[in-house]
């Protein structure tokens, strides 16, 4: 590949770079360029260590011919288990250990290594292989995102050229480069939406974190906590308290989530939201499909701690609606970016009176009173009470008994939030 070319390649990338091609383009596009270019690629992998809850990280392949592999895959801990039997057969692994930047293997006489993936990738007609480690600076480490891996396939029979090489040795830099401005891009938006929530995060991301900065919304309001936990915490072992919170927590979020709402903030055991519409009715109707969810969750989450012997609960749920102010709150180096107002004092309160009143759902009469005829009908009166904080008493309402007693009413219920 002349130096023309790879001018021209590196200029794409970086104009690419600069304007957030997502990394799957970055490669094919790359890789396209570099057969254009003289340098006949035939496989290209590249992958990169990432900061997220559940994934390790991300790769991007690229092949000459159609092959049934996804040209994006995501993998978990290399650490155990099986995955990391397999990541100590790598390369990449043997490159770390050894100090090596640079790998270079001959295919027609790979028998006796003992690299995972080499004989297959000799077997389907590939000739040379070439990796390389590219790490980062301490400065330019994100969590376990300290260099990106990448290695390089031809079909030339013998083998890549030393201009190849050379070529490679320039442009796959500047390709890392690109791959992981575009990581970094996808790891600010998992943290914003695993910390912050995901309207929060999308509204942070956009720009809006200026102190102070918020806007009054109606919204829905949604609070729910356990029933029992501290007595359950007391009574399990301190490395059976997290996976207990995380599992009814998922329960929560998981039926939040598919009822089109946003977590705002978990506090212990609790969890506030808001359901958002134009339609305030309608974000009436995905709180309670919310919390019909919830309820079918915990009897499966519940089914399966008992089998594993372990402890179980059930939950209080708050509903009310109100005006909140929205955005950002706090100090001009520690930020939080949620929903505040005396509707969101008041919907903690309702959720508090569920024990009194021993209902798992209590909803104020702003909440009932903006359903429609066939909503209301479904809730019935629990009473009149003064709220702890509050300064006037409340009329509450619970799901009328006979939807949980009465299969038709269950599925007329049903019918109703599905609609």
């Amino acid at each position: 590949m002349e130096l023309t070319p790879r001018l021209h390649l590196m200029n794409w990338l970086v104009g690419q770079g600069l304007t957030g091609l997502p990394e799957n383009d970055l490669i094919r596009g790359f890789c396209e360029r570099c057969r254009a270019g003289g340098l006949d690629l035939s496989r290209g992998l590249v992958f990169i260590d990432t900061l997220h809850p559940i994934f390790e990280g991300r790769g991007f392949r690229w092949n000459d011919t159609e092959t049934n592999e996804s040209d994006i895959f995501e993998y978990g801990s290399t650490s155990e288990g099986e995955a990391a039997q397999n990541w100590r057969r790598s390369t990449f692994y043997h490159m770390l250990e050894h100090g090596h930047d640079e790998l270079q293997i001959d295919l027609a006489d790979c028998a006796s290594l003992d690299f995972s993936m080499i004989s297959d990738l000799a077997a389907k007609g590939h000739r040379h292989f070439v990796a390389f480690v590219h790490r980062f600076g301490e400065a330019g480490t994100l969590g376990q995102m300290d260099c990106v891996y990448s290695y390089w396939l031809t079909r030339r029979p013998d083998g890549f050229s030393q201009q190849g090489l050379s070529a490679l040795r320039d442009l796959v830099p500047v390709l890392g480069l690109a791959i992981k401005s575009a990581a970094q891009v996808d790891i600010a938006r998992t943290l914003g939406r695993v910390y912050l929530g995901r309207d929060a995060s999308e509204q942070v991301l956009r720009g809006r974190i200026s102190r102070g900065v918020t806007e009054r919304i109606n919204a829905v309001l949604w609070f729910s906590d356990l029933r029992g936990s501290t007595a359950i915490g007391e009574t399990i072992g301190p490395d059976e308290i997290i996976p207990f919170l995380n599992d009814y927590a998922q329960a929560a979020i998981d039926a939040i989530h598919d009822a089109d709402g946003d977590v705002l903030k978990l506090i212990g055991d609790g969890v506030l939201a808001m359901f958002t519409n134009q339609d305030i009715t309608a974000a009436r109707r995905a709180a309670l499909r919310a919390e019909h969810r919830f309820r079918r969750n915990m009897i499966s989450l519940n089914t399966r701690r008992s089998a594993d012997g372990r402890p179980t609960t059930t939950a209080h749920v708050g509903l009310h609606v109100g005006e909140v102010f929205y955005g950002n709150i706090g100090s001009e180096d520690r930020l939080d970016f949620t929903a505040v107002g005396p509707a969101v004092n008041e919907v903690s309160r309702i959720a508090s009176m569920c024990r009194s009143v021993d209902r798992e759902l209590l909803v104020s009469s702003d909440f009932r009173t903006g359903l429609d005829a066939t909503g209301r009908g479904y809730l019935v009166s629990t009473g009149r009470f003064a709220l702890r904080g509050i300064g006037r008493a409340r009329d509450l309402y619970t799901l009328d008994p006979d939807i949980a007693s009465d299969e038709v009413v269950t599925g007329s219920y049903e019918r109703y939030l599905a609609n």
